[in-house]
């Protein structure tokens, strides 16, 4: 019983530990955080850190994967539901607004950071695009969107995310870029990759 209450108050911690430092990511820097500031902020011991994540680079893998874990799974959870590619690009953009500063501040730093970072990253984009591919590749059969490769989809449709995130002050003030105008976006993207009929009649 001992054994069993500690080992949730270690999972409690840690996940604690994780949103504090989704939080501090966000409003330092990736690169400019130290775990001593996580640890302060997260009112923890400094070695509790490493208790947990013996590098900082492995609490920084924790948090990207947390990022991508919530969005694959909503996503996923449409996808089981047939719905729509609008759909589940509406849910990708709510799931990115969640984690907006830190998401910002990953895709700015992401040269800058270690390897297995830049990796965990890339597989999280790689699971993402699977999922929007699986429902963009029906709509094509359906002759709803047009044909065009799959990565070229994923690709301008991030391309279009990205862009607006890494030049939000030209858009917005402290207000959350993609709250503001991700559905301008999404009508915008699925009105280029749409057959116009198709694309009107879905409209109505």
């Amino acid at each position: 019983m001992v054994d069993t209450k500690r080992q949730k108050q270690k999972q409690l911690t840690r996940k604690h530990v994780i949103e504090i430092a989704i939080k501090q990511f966000s409003e330092t820097g990736i690169t400019m955080t130290r775990t001593t500031d996580i640890a302060k902020a997260a009112n923890v011991a400094h070695g509790t850190i490493f208790v947990h994540f013996p590098k900082q680079e492995d609490l920084l893998i924790a948090v990207i994967e947390e990022f991508g874990d919530r969005i694959v799974k909503r996503l996923q959870e449409l996808i089981d539901s047939n719905r729509s590619l609008f759909e589940v690009l509406e849910a990708h953009i709510a799931g990115l607004a969640e984690f907006e500063s830190f998401y910002t501040r990953l895709i700015i730093e992401r040269r800058l950071l270690p390897a297995t970072a830049r990796d965990t990253y890339i597989m999280i984009q790689s699971a993402i695009s699977i999922h929007i591919a699986e429902t963009a590749e029906k709509e094509i059969k359906q002759g709803v969107i047009r044909e065009f490769p799959i990565h070229l989809l994923f690709n301008t449709w991030l391309g279009l995310i990205h862009y607006y995130l890494t030049n939000g002050d030209l858009y917005c003030c402290s207000d959350s870029i993609l709250k503001k105008h991700g559905h301008e976006l999404l009508r915008h993207f699925i009105k280029l990759i749409s057959i116009e009929q198709k694309y009107k009649e879905a409209e109505k």
